[in-house]
């Protein structure tokens, strides 16, 4: 799992077909979903009695992904109320001073006055998120592959403010402490089980001044940890609405140097332009490939999806094309998701059945 070169083929499971289809994390969440979490930030309902529900909710997305055929799916983020308060909550040296909210998707004010603790104090426990009980949990629940995702030191830095870090480099360095503290969540994700890990960096193109240091952190995450890595960047999904608009050129060449042996990208919304960015920067490591955009509510139908991956097979051969939609399914209603799965495993299947004939070789 080296940089542009000297790459290997990620170990994905034998049982995969030729483009397996997957989620990016975020699933659907449906309004009861919505009002129980936000009745228990207004003290209405116990953590217990919403982790319950929580687990019920994961039961649930899991069985909506296996019956639409999904071939990779995921716990759908159900656990989180957004990007980034899951994990800031759980940081040692991040201080949250109102933890209550009007509405569960709202982000914490977060601040670190100090040095986030290179050792958290936990003895035997260097790893204070809990996420590989997380996975655990997922991955008792079903038998197919699971892939893992976890919010990016360079976003989470973007909604940690303070004095802990001053100076010109301050940002960086607590990008950096970031960095180290998700190495040792994901080294506890892997003793568990976990072989697909994802870091999901929903606020780079905002910032894309800063992809060199992103990349950076993203090699400090991935360190000494032998899983799957993918590395998905989007344009933001807040409301189901973009956060920024443009193109992926900022993220070359930064992106050769991760180590990482998937970039899952969005296309479907955004178009197929930055397709050409690939072979022109050498990328020669697999793609996961937007092909459904999770911004509208309109289905898309199979022969759509088929087209739009025929044509990243002229810059991508099938063996490193992974399908999955732009983004997480996370404002989708329930059925709109549901419907959107079933046409992106629809249009997959059309396209192998191409390449299994000869007609989609390229």
């Amino acid at each position: 799992m080296m940089p542009n070169g000297s790459w290997r083929l990620p170990q994905l499971p034998e049982c995969l077909p030729p483009l397996p289809t997957t989620v990016v994390g975020s699933y659907s969440v449906p309004e009861w979903l919505e009002r129980l979490k936000t009745e228990y930030y207004q003290r209405r309902i116990s953590a217990a009695h919403l982790d319950e529900i929580h687990e019920v909710a994961i039961k649930a997305a899991l069985k909506d992904q296996e019956r639409a055929g999904i071939d990779i799916v995921s716990d759908g983020e159900l656990r989180r109320d957004n990007d980034i308060d899951y994990f800031l909550a759980r940081i040692p040296g991040v201080h949250i001073a109102q933890r209550a909210k009007a509405d569960y998707y709202d982000y914490y004010e977060a601040t670190a006055q100090a040095p986030l603790p290179e050792d958290t104090g936990l003895p035997g426990n260097k790893a204070p998120l809990g996420l590989a009980a997380d996975f655990a949990f997922t991955r008792a629940q079903t038998d197919k592959p699971v892939k893992f995702s976890f919010t990016g030191p360079f976003s989470l830095s973007r909604r940690i403010g303070g004095t802990a870090y001053p100076g010109p480099d301050g940002q960086a360095e607590l990008v950096r402490a970031l960095a180290r503290l998700l190495n040792a969540e994901a080294r506890a994700l892997h003793e568990a089980g976990a072989r697909m890990l994802q870091i999901d960096e929903p606020f780079l193109a905002g910032y894309p001044e800063r992809a060199e240091l992103a990349i950076e952190a993203v090699n400090i995450v991935t360190d000494g940890v032998p899983a799957t890595w993918a590395l998905h960047v989007c344009y933001g999904n807040r409301h189901a609405r973009p956060s920024w608009e443009g193109h992926y050129d900022f993220l070359f060449p930064a992106v050769l140097g991760a180590r990482v042996d998937q970039i899952t990208l969005e296309f479907a919304r955004k178009g197929l332009d930055d397709l050409r960015l690939l072979p022109q920067h050498g990328w020669d490591r697999s793609l996961g490939f937007g092909v459904i955009d999770v911004k509208s509510a309109a289905v898309e139908t199979p022969e759509l999806v088929a087209a739009r991956i025929r044509r990243a097979l002229e810059y991508v051969p099938p063996e490193r094309l992974m399908i999955n939609p732009d983004c997480g399914l996370r404002h989708l209603a329930p059925e709109v998701a549901r419907g959107k799965l079933r046409a992106m495993v629809a249009g997959a299947t059309i396209v192998r059945a191409e390449l299994g004939s000869g007609e989609g070789d390229r």
